[in-house]
């Protein structure tokens, strides 16, 4: 596995000094190159985190790193192509890609379809503001440069230009060498690095899509793609939508009257059937995490890139890229969150506010109090 441990430190070398110093000024050398003069002591503020820095005294090769991130929709060419970035798209996620690069496997959630044209948009009332997303089709080679190795489809976008649609958005994530899973034609995923298996599996209450309200089918799912990996992500798009919707209730959520599930059940159930991470998106905000059982779980992680048609005001453009390090049996190690924020109608840039740090500790403080984990001010994510 990739090493990722930065060895901090300064060695202090005394050089040989004239016979004739003191003893004074010999001791007042050695201050001065030891580093222990108040003057010298470094800022403990951070801008941009080191990707490949950590605090563990563990040796990396025992342990695996996953990130995620949440929503992705890179632009629509649906219903006319003003929704679609400038210098077609080209550089939308490159102020991130050095950090989404950094894992062993990195994990998405793909809303709408990758389709040039046609389709079978999905109904709406006013053609002219309707959300059905259709990303041109080579925008996955956009993803792939970035660092993308496996993309969810279990949400309620992956049926916007029907089966059409679908069909084509798996086709040219193979061709691009991106795996996927969460729709009923293709429920799960295995992407090997290094030998390791990581499989993916999603869940979602849309048409199409493996059911988040189904538990029992779930864990089924769940149990079978254990016995072929050696570790197991499940993704979720569940819970109520909006800018208030920052708390994990616990309970079954709704929204516009759909039956978005009870996510913290839900999570829990996929563990006990063999999940190693759970991590959820669907409510455009990012919510708090837990550690059930040594296992990770992230109940929102918002929206990453969505580019031209999201509301990106307040906490809605909070973009929190989430990296774990995982034993080879699949509990938390440690982790981290890097802040990001989208700008400019969508391109995901580092915030230097934490915003998204910020967030996330609060919720998990205030949801989960009795958790076994802790995020620090600027994003360390560690086991108390």
């Amino acid at each position: 596995m990739r090493s990722n441990i930065v060895l901090n430190g300064i060695k202090n070398e005394l050089y040989p000094v004239n016979k004739l110093l003191s003893s004074f000024t010999i001791v007042f050398i050695f201050l001065l190159t030891s580093g222990c003069t108040p003057e010298q002591k470094q800022s403990t503020s951070e801008k941009k985190p080191d990707t490949n820095s950590t605090q563990t005294t563990i040796d990396p090769d025992s342990l695996y790193s996953i990130i995620m991130v949440g929503d992705m929709m890179l632009g629509t060419n649906y219903p006319s192509a003003a929704s679609l970035p400038p210098d077609d798209g080209r550089d939308i996620l490159s102020g991130a890609a050095d950090i989404l690069q950094s894992a062993d496997v990195t994990i998405g959630n793909l809303e709408g379809t990758l389709l040039n044209s046609g389709g079978t948009p999905k109904v709406c009332q006013n053609p002219e503001n309707c959300v059905a997303f259709r990303s041109p089709e080579h925008y996955a080679g956009y993803i792939k440069a970035a660092g993308f190795d496996m993309m969810n489809l279990a949400n309620n976008h992956a049926g916007d230009m029907g089966d059409i649609g679908r069909k084509s958005t798996q086709s040219t994530l193979k061709k691009y060498g991106i795996e996927y899973a969460g729709q009923l034609t293709a429920p799960t995923a295995i992407f090997v690095k290094d030998g390791i298996k990581f499989g993916l599996t999603g869940f979602a209450p849309n048409t199409g899509t493996l059911s988040i309200n189904d538990h029992t089918k779930a864990a089924e799912i769940v149990r079978a793609l254990k016995k072929q990996c050696d570790i197991v992500i499940v993704a979720f798009h569940g819970g109520a939508e909006g800018s208030g919707a920052t708390h994990v209730t616990r309970k079954r959520e709704f929204y516009l009257g759909e039956d978005r599930g009870n996510c913290y059940l839900f999570a829990h159930d996929m563990i006990d059937a063999g999940a190693d991470i759970v991590f959820g998106h669907g409510p455009h905000v990012p919510r708090g995490v837990e550690l059930y059982k040594g296992k990770f779980i992230a109940y929102s992680l918002g929206n990453f890139c969505t580019y031209g048609k999201f509301g990106l005001s307040g906490n809605l453009g909070l973009a929190p890229i989430l990296k774990l390090y995982i034993t080879k049996s699949g509990d938390l190690s440690h982790g981290r969150i890097y802040p990001y924020k989208q700008i400019k109608r969508g391109f995901p840039v580092f915030d230097d506010d934490y915003g998204a740090v910020k967030l996330m500790k609060n919720m998990t403080e205030t949801d989960f109090p009795e958790t076994g984990i802790q995020i620090s001010p600027d994003g360390k994510i560690t086991k108390k």
